[in-house]
């Protein structure tokens, strides 16, 4: 019977490169400052990891976003699954060339013969003032590209076992770390294994309404879940995990229960993943909804430095409750 550890995101992600670099040497880590030497990574995720396994396998780089990739790549087909961080999320910006026309093309332009089995770990979110160039999330992007997954982990043991999964995956992966998500403890358990990707996560069951949402989003929706109860609405919130592939089956089985969808989540709401679901829903529950689905994201604009403008970009617990009620209404 497994026992119950209590560790945030940053310990869940070392624990989860520790256990796969230990099980297989064909793990490589790749990136700005990961090696010990240089501090083990910017929050500390890859510490000790240098240390233990050697500066061959945990490799510091320069500031070469598109260099990381292509070395990432080219070690990827040659037979090592490669761990690859790109600092910020808006660096990728700097690679896409090398993640969207090299990494997620070759094995449908090899003919399967070639595949890429690389993880693109990346910081993001909005909060912690860091401005325009680093608080973007982009998932929508990647979302859209074939032959990439894309992960969105919340919870610690989400993040430990998505992990262990975008390792063992043969296919590229962006594996998106919220910074709003990193330093709340949860439990963890001592033996938890990989999280089959595309598998949503239903935290709270309700039968009023719907609320998709994801990453750092997912803790605020949670922060809005008792003042909704308060009202005297139940509410089911689903923790998305990965947003490509999305669990569109546990998705639709919630909405075809409660006949409302609310999608939340941090990317500006023009063109974000959130349409691509409320669309899907629309479409194949049409007739069999009490109210339009609605959406709730980010403003059409760069993430603000001051601190009053950022919490206002921010999709904040009391916009979730005002939505939830006039749904209901």
């Amino acid at each position: 019977m497994s026992e119950m550890v209590k560790m945030h995101a940053v310990q869940a992600i070392n624990a989860a490169l520790h256990e796969a670099m230990e099980a297989d040497e064909k793990v490589l880590v790749l990136g700005e400052d990961v090696g010990d030497k240089e501090g083990g990574g910017i929050t500390g995720i890859t510490a000790g990891l240098s240390t233990k396994f050697g500066d061959d396998r945990v490799k510091s780089t320069p500031i070469a976003e598109q260099a990381i990739m292509g070395a990432a790549i080219g070690a990827a087909m040659a037979g090592y699954k490669v761990v690859a961080e790109i600092m910020m999320m808006n660096f990728t910006t700097v690679a896409m060339d090398m993640i969207v026309n090299h990494a997620a093309k070759l094995r449908f332009m090899s003919g399967g013969q070639t595949s890429v089995p690389i993880v693109i770990r990346t910081l993001t979110g909005a909060g912690w003032q860091t401005a325009g160039q680093h608080s973007d999330f982009l998932e929508g992007w990647f979302a859209h590209v074939a032959g990439i997954k894309v992960v969105c982990p919340a919870f610690p043991a989400d993040y430990k076992g998505l992990m262990l999964s975008c390792i063992q995956d043969p296919d590229p992966c962006i594996f998106i770390e919220a910074g709003g998500t990193f330093f709340i403890p949860n439990d963890v358990p001592d033996d938890q294994g990989p999280i089959p990707l595309g598998k949503a996560n239903v935290v709270q069951e309700g039968s009023d309404v719907t609320i998709v949402t994801w990453s750092a989003q997912t803790i605020r929706t949670m922060a809005a879940a008792e003042a909704i109860a308060e009202a005297g609405i139940s509410a089911e919130i689903i923790d998305l995990r990965t947003i490509s592939p999305w669990d569109k089956e546990t998705v639709l089985a919630s909405v075809e229960k409660t006949g409302r969808l609310l999608v939340a989540h941090e990317a500006s709401r023009n063109f974000g993943p959130g349409g691509e679901i409320a669309a899907t829903v629309s479409e194949e529950l049409f007739g069999k909804l009490k109210a339009p689905v609605k959406r709730l994201g980010g403003p059409t604009c760069a993430v603000p430095f001051a601190k009053n403008l950022e919490t206002a970009f921010i999709v904040q617990p009391e916009d979730i409750v005002a939505a939830v009620k006039e749904m209901m209404a």
